[in-house]
């Protein structure tokens, strides 16, 4: 059974220096609360796989110094523009980049989840992310010598880490329709969550919460954390905070901005 946790601290203790660490998608429940604990915390030497992209996640934690590699298939903005401190990293070459492609991410993590060592991927062969990762092989088709294939190796985290809008005290998370944070949690050694709120019942034993729901079988550690995912959005729960994000890119332009975006908003450890 998981262990609901007395503070965001102790949940997030798991994750040391050096952990390859899986964080979803910037629209789909990022733990924005717990990236800016474990920013405070000084985490070094991550290895961050955000399936299938990101965006303030991983700009504020490369520009902390946090990130050894980032494995991703985009790092953006978006209207806001690029990604400052990850457009830095990557021209300084600070950190060593994996390039990915959606499909290719969702299929290695498909793999761990279903056990086996690697998935097969049409869609790559004569890219230029297909030459610049070694790990990935073409081989032909066994069933037909005239079609080759890509094998992408299964990806298995040692650990996950989500936000949800809820958990019950039986360690089941609501997560609605955000079904590749199943994907992540059944791939992942561990996953922990950050959640809104704790509710009483079992989420499990309602018809209309069930299929929404990740048995707490495949959680180790829950903490709640209020509005969470702020300045990102939590679906159906709360959008996201464009005058922040807008605030953000302007100081993150600079080393010195983001120094003082960090000062403010995360060793200070100011709410939305």
């Amino acid at each position: 059974m998981p262990t609901i946790a007395r503070s965001l601290d102790e949940a997030l203790a798991p994750i040391a220096d050096g952990c390859v660490l899986a964080v979803p998608r910037e629209s789909a429940g990022v733990p924005m609360a717990a990236t800016r604990a474990l920013i405070r915390r000084g985490i070094k030497r991550l290895h961050l796989i955000a399936l299938p992209t990101s965006s303030l996640q991983a700009d504020l934690l490369i520009g902390a110094g946090c990130i050894e590699t980032l494995e991703t298939s985009a790092v953006s903005l978006g209207e806001f523009g690029l990604a400052p401190r990850f457009t830095a990293a990557i021209l300084a070459g600070s950190i060593k980049m994996k390039d990915a492609t959606c499909p290719a991410l969702h299929a290695a993590f498909q793999a761990a989840e279903k056990g086996v060592p690697f998935m097969p991927l049409r869609g790559l062969i004569g890219s230029d992310v297909l030459k610049n990762r070694t790990d990935w092989k073409v081989i032909d088709n066994p069933f037909d010598s005239d079609d080759p294939i890509v094998l992408l190796p299964a990806i298995r985290p040692q650990i996950a880490l989500l936000h949800a809008p809820i958990a019950d005290r039986e360690g089941n998370v609501w997560i609605g329709r955000q079904r590749e944070l199943v994907t992540m949690a059944h791939a992942a050694e561990r996953t922990i969550v950050t959640v809104e709120k704790i509710q009483d019942g079992n989420l499990l034993a309602d018809p209309k919460l069930a299929a929404g729901t990740l048995p707490g079988f495949y959680v180790e550690q829950i903490a709640v954390a209020e509005r969470g995912a702020w300045p990102l959005p939590l679906p159906d729960h709360y959008a996201w905070d464009a005058d922040h994000l807008k605030e953000y890119a302007a100081l993150a332009a600079t080393e010195n901005g983001f120094a003082k975006y960090l000062d403010k908003y995360v060793h200070e450890k100011q709410a939305a």
